[in-house]
């Protein structure tokens, strides 16, 4: 029987994308639902075109969190995976998915982490403090910004004559390269 994941996404959603392809052909896991947290999010038209069932919450839903789990419920959920996703999960989503949730974070965590350090901001905040090296985390989340325990880091060369946008793509390609992969692995170890 498979497992249900669903992503959470606030922006372009590339890593979801990503995701949601690499898990096709899985006969054991499938991407069966896209949440946002933004109506305007170009990560609604890929799961669109993707054929994978959408919705949009606005922040007040999101803040009491009930009707995000109910439709978790719903979609028979086993696993979140936060892909962008920049608001914090209510407590009530994490009591119901205790060690269920894991996010990336484009830094070496706790590095350049915490609340407001998400996308070219940690890219811009690592070239200025003249960082050697750069790379990506993936970890389970808890009540803190990109707090919860580290599950995987890997990393890339940061070149003293690379630009903020040089290093996002060093850290994206090890993004799809890993996630999904990292991904797979926690959820078949359950």
């Amino acid at each position: 029987m498979k497992k249900n994941i669903a992503v959470f996404a606030s922006g372009s959603g590339t890593n979801a994308e990503n995701i949601i392809r690499c898990f096709r052909e899985d006969n054991r896991l499938n991407v069966s639902l896209l949440v946002s947290n933004r109506a305007d999010a170009y990560v609604l038209e890929r799961a669109r075109a993707l054929g994978v069932p959408y919705k949009v919450f606005a922040r007040e839903e999101w803040k009491q969190g009930e009707a995000v789990l109910s439709l978790l419920e719903a979609y028979q959920i086993h696993f979140v995976v936060l892909a962008g996703f920049l608001l914090r999960i209510p407590e009530v989503i994490l009591h119901a998915y205790p060690n269920k949730i894991i996010n990336i974070h484009p830094s070496l965590l706790p590095r350049y982490g915490g609340k407001g350090m998400y996308g070219d901001r940690v890219h811009e905040a690592v070239v200025a403090a003249g960082e050697q090296e750069s790379g990506i985390t993936i970890h389970y989340i808890n009540e803190h910004y990109d707090e919860g325990q580290v599950i995987f880091q890997t990393t890339c060369p940061v070149l003293p004559e690379d630009t903020p946008a040089e290093v996002a793509c060093k850290v994206h390609a090890l993004e799809y390269q890993h996630y999904p992969e990292v991904i797979r692995r926690i959820i078949l170890s359950e």
